[in-house]
């Protein structure tokens, strides 16, 4: 509620009293007195177009909540609190210390808001914007001549404010997704009311840049990965080796997991490379530092020398503010797991061999060497002497990285492991699929040993999972009816048995017939599950319908 009061005094001290109380929204000056009518106060009290009298008895009856008294006359302020029963009768030294401490502590907000990284908008209790901060302008583009006692609405054109939706239900909102700008910039905004001694006066907002917060979660999900690749997930316990040569390469392994030397993992695609990496590193005296996973052939050439080795701030056009850390910092202490070693750019490969022989790297865009201890696993299933032979692989890198090469096995060389691989699997698989398959048939064992397995164990494993997808809830044995081979791979025995397209021709008609058997002899659900059209069906069955 607005106060009413009258300043006695109108002197240096009672100016100042009249300069602090102007900007006051909770005072209404109606008079100022003093016998001097050239007093500084008085002037200036009419430039403000408050009353002005040389002797306060003058407003002997008029209402008032407060009286200043700043003349400094104990006499005077005894007759004003004699008079004025109803009203507070005050010291100008008083207010003087009150009002400056009210000042200080609105300066004091003041500099909060204007030095806090959140963007803020404060509008009062009629909707107008009365305060902004630089974060604001920095955000928006809107500085204070644009949006400041104007309708909280300037900075959002047609949209609805949250400062009046404030204003209206005297409730906060939250993560309210609003444009802003001439740029349209996409925000979200929360909103809170200002309450004062019980009453709605204005509202608070804190505008958060979109951009920002999908910059944000997109770090959190690259720190997610890569703590996910910064341990060994497979142990040597974890690897079917009943076989001679896989022992063999087991106990290579191990050796390599103690020696501090560089290791070179080579195989067919889908052998296990990978797992080989996590072993090594698992059973090393670095087992409790990082293991981080590179795919050399999965990042495009142009970024691999900065994932890698890190980049300074402002190196290339787009780069993070403040540099960022590659991944033989990350490594640092631990191993770094180099996949597809064979197909890193020659520039690049360059780099590397400085680390393998200095032992350091240097971030894109610097030129301060930083010392690393890094044990580097690599794996290829190039043909390295040949890459070498072309010019597109260094031979001065080859021979550091070969010094202990591991060869793995293709699956067809190792048949015997095929039936413990398939038991590995399943036990995997049911777990993924929520089955309870107990294994593979002796037939169907037959067959798949009759495959050339080009793909080796992640082909097994694909042809395994397909089969458990397309079972009845029913069965718990793969049978060859389950197993989708590709015609190519059908063994010369198979083939023996007729000519190769009669062998396929057999194959569809009894995978079909069992298909039908299974869907309770309904042959649209038969050609549903095999993924083919009913017209299909009835052809590869050789009859019509």
């Amino acid at each position: 509620m607005n106060k009413r009061l009258m300043i006695v005094g109108a002197g240096k001290g009672g100016t100042e009293v009249l300069n602090m109380l102007m900007d006051s929204p909770l005072a209404t000056i109606i008079a100022v007195v003093d016998s001097d009518a050239s007093a500084e106060g008085i002037a200036l009290a009419k430039s403000y177009g408050i009353s002005v009298a040389d002797d306060w008895k003058q407003y002997a009856d008029a209402t008032l909540d407060f009286v200043i008294e700043t003349t400094g006359k104990h006499q005077t302020f005894e007759q004003l609190k004699d008079h004025f029963k109803d009203a507070v009768v005050l010291p100008g030294e008083f207010i003087r210390i009150v009002v400056e401490r009210l000042k200080q502590n609105q300066q004091m907000l003041e500099a909060i808001i204007e030095c806090t990284s959140e963007a803020i908008s404060v509008a009062d209790h009629h909707g107008n914007t009365i305060l902004i901060n630089p974060s604001y302008t920095r955000l928006t583009g809107f500085k204070k001549e644009d949006v400041v006692d104007k309708p909280a609405t300037a900075d959002i054109g047609m949209q609805e404010s949250v400062h009046l939706k404030v204003l209206s239900t005297g409730q906060g909102v939250r993560d309210i997704r609003m444009q802003i700008g001439a740029t349209r910039r996409d925000i979200l905004v929360n909103a809170e009311p200002i309450i004062v001694e019980g009453k709605l006066r204005g509202s608070v907002g804190v505008i958060r840049d979109v951009s920002q917060i999908r910059a944000l979660r997109d770090e959190l999900q690259e720190a997610k990965t890569r703590i996910r690749n910064l341990e060994a997930k497979y142990q040597f316990a974890d690897i079917i080796a009943t076989s001679d040569a896989m022992r063999f390469v087991i106990e290579q392994a191990k050796l390599a997991a103690v020696t501090p030397v560089t290791v070179l993992i080579r195989g067919e695609s889908g052998t296990g490379k990978e797992l080989f990496a996590h072993a090594i590193h698992g059973e090393s005296p670095r087992k409790y530092k990082k293991f981080i996973r590179v795919n050399c052939a999965a990042i495009s050439p142009t970024l691999l020398e900065s994932e890698l080795f890190g980049y300074e701030d402002g190196a290339f056009s787009g780069a993070r503010r403040g540099g960022k850390t590659g991944y033989f910092e990350e490594a640092d202490g631990g191993s770094l797991f180099l996949d597809e070693i064979g197909e890193l750019p020659l520039d690049v490969q360059v780099k590397l061999l400085r680390v393998l022989q200095e032992n350091e790297i240097v971030r894109v865009g610097g030129t301060t060497a930083i010392p690393i201890d890094v044990r580097i696993i690599a794996a290829t299933n190039a043909d390295l002497e040949q890459k070498v032979a072309d010019g597109t692989f260094r031979e001065d890198l080859y021979y550091r990285i070969n010094r202990m090469p591991i060869h793995i096995p293709p699956l067809r060389e190792r048949l015997n492991e095929l039936e413990a691989l398939c038991e590995r699997i399943i036990r995997k698989l049911n777990q993924e699929y929520g089955r309870s398959v107990r294994g593979v048939d002796e037939d169907a064992l037959s067959l798949l040993k009759s495959q050339h397995w080009k793909g080796n164990v992640r082909e097994l494993e694909n042809v395994i999972g397909r089969a458990m997808i397309y079972m009845a809830s029913s069965e718990q044995w793969i049978a060859p009816h389950h197993l989708q081979l590709s015609n190519r791979s059908t063994s010369q025995k198979v083939v023996e048995s007729g000519t190769f397209h009669e062998a396929v021709v057999k194959y569809e008609r009894d995978l079909i017939e069992r298909t039908i058997e299974e869907a309770g002899g309904n042959k649209s659900e038969a050609a549903r599950r095999l993924k083919i059209s009913i017209r299909t069906l009835y052809n590869k069955l050789g009859t019509t319908q």
